[in-house]
């Protein structure tokens, strides 16, 4: 049989979901694991967005539609991007597709030719470094330092800019680690990219998690209200609870949301009208439970956050938003792996090592804060009494 391509064989997927493969192996062995390695919100989808889909779908809204969304959809995405980012864009520059991930994709597709180089935060989303792969592209890590609260550095970027260069990518609110970029750190960014002329692709998926204080929600895209270099991620996913619709919406310069479009089409034809019509009523509808869900997810952080730093060798900042912590577990003497390994094996708890997500994440284990609270205090007991009786 003949071999697979080299791009194939560079391919990694998502690190939480081989977690998932093995938590499941040992519940079907009949043991009790506690969830933290998914950011999968635990709530339903609010029943005015399901309503709306379901009305959808008995009136007869289940067929074709444009590869770039429709015209409604696209329209209101228009308006909330004036809203809530400062501009707003031509429907040109609007694109729907399925699911966040796919955009991500996407760009770098459309962007990044093999051989040339995208520069990812590290820690980071995997989806970036898989995906660079999958385009024939090199990922090039910008590291994340705890001391700056792990938020990307102007200095650091530019710091690994070559002639090769093309994209950049920022995630703030952050996954793994839960920061969030101050107005000053995003500008200094965008200064980094306009200077060496590079697309900066902005994943602001945790956009409405924010929970910090000191933190408000500034986009990237508020400098070229990108009609010049910067493209918007953002999804339904997170902050709506509806992580199976596999719905997402992309913002961008014209001439590339074309290409995107054209890809989008090639691949998925278009996304579903009624999934569409519901992501309508996501944005336009009642949001109390959208704002509910928002206020559940940062108590459910704080208290994570709270219960490990009462664990002896962990040390965990409280996140300023997004769904997760990021705990330093290196004073427990353990890896990131092997701590993974004992809090699934000997407390039940399933949690991602660091590693996951680059490997400046070495030392660092992430949580996902979307679990009940009972759930959430029953983890950090087993962690507890077992990180103790192991000494």
């Amino acid at each position: 049989m003949k071999q697979l391509s080299n791009i194939a064989n560079k391919i990694h997927g998502q690190p939480m979901f081989q977690v998932l493969e093995k938590v499941q192996a040992l519940e079907r062995e009949g043991r009790d694991i506690l969830h933290f390695e998914l950011g999968e919100p635990d709530f339903d989808t609010p029943k005015n967005i399901v309503d709306v889909a379901i009305n959808a779908l008995r009136g007869g809204v289940t067929h074709y539609t444009s590869s770039l969304g429709l015209h409604d959809f696209r329209e209101v995405a228009r308006n909330a991007t004036k809203k809530s980012r400062g501009f707003l864009p031509d429907i040109s520059q609007v694109l729907v597709t399925p699911g966040a991930n796919a955009i991500i994709y996407y760009t770098i597709k459309c962007i990044v030719s093999p051989g040339e180089e995208v520069i990812i935060p590290n820690p980071g989303f995997p989806t970036y470094f898989s995906a660079v792969a999958a385009c024939g592209a090199k990922a090039v890590s910008v590291r994340l330092r705890p001391e700056k609260k792990f938020a990307l550095q102007a200095e650091d970027v530019e710091a690994v800019v070559s002639d090769k260069t093309k994209l950049l990518i920022i995630n703030t609110p952050s996954n793994p680690t839960g920061s969030v970029m101050s107005e000053d750190e995003i500008r200094a960014v965008y200064e980094v990219a306009k200077r060496y002329d590079l697309y900066v692709l902005s994943d602001e998926i945790y956009s409405r998690l924010i929970y910090s204080p000191d933190r408000h929600f500034f986009s990237i895209s508020s400098f070229d209200a990108c009609k010049e270099r910067t493209i918007v991620i953002n999804g339904f996913s997170k902050a709506f609870a509806m992580t199976g619709w596999r719905l997402g919406c992309a913002i961008g310069p014209s001439h590339v949301i074309e290409k995107m479009g054209l890809l989008n089409e090639t691949i998925v034809s278009c996304v579903p009208p009624f999934i569409q019509q519901a992501g309508i009523e996501a944005i336009v509808g009642d949001q109390s439970k959208v704002r509910e869900m928002a206020c559940e997810y940062h108590n459910r952080s704080t208290i994570l956050a709270e219960g490990l730093n009462g664990i002896h060798g962990i040390d965990c900042p409280t996140p300023a938003g997004a769904i997760y912590v990021f705990p330093d577990i290196r004073d427990t003497g353990m890896t990131s792996a092997e701590f993974a390994d004992f809090a699934l094996y000997t407390a039940g708890v399933a949690v991602c090592p660091g590693t996951s997500f680059g490997e400046y994440g070495e030392g660092f284990v992430r949580f996902s804060s979307v679990n009940s609270i009972d759930n959430i205090k029953l983890a950090v007991s087993r962690l507890r009494v077992s990180l103790s009786n192991c000494k």
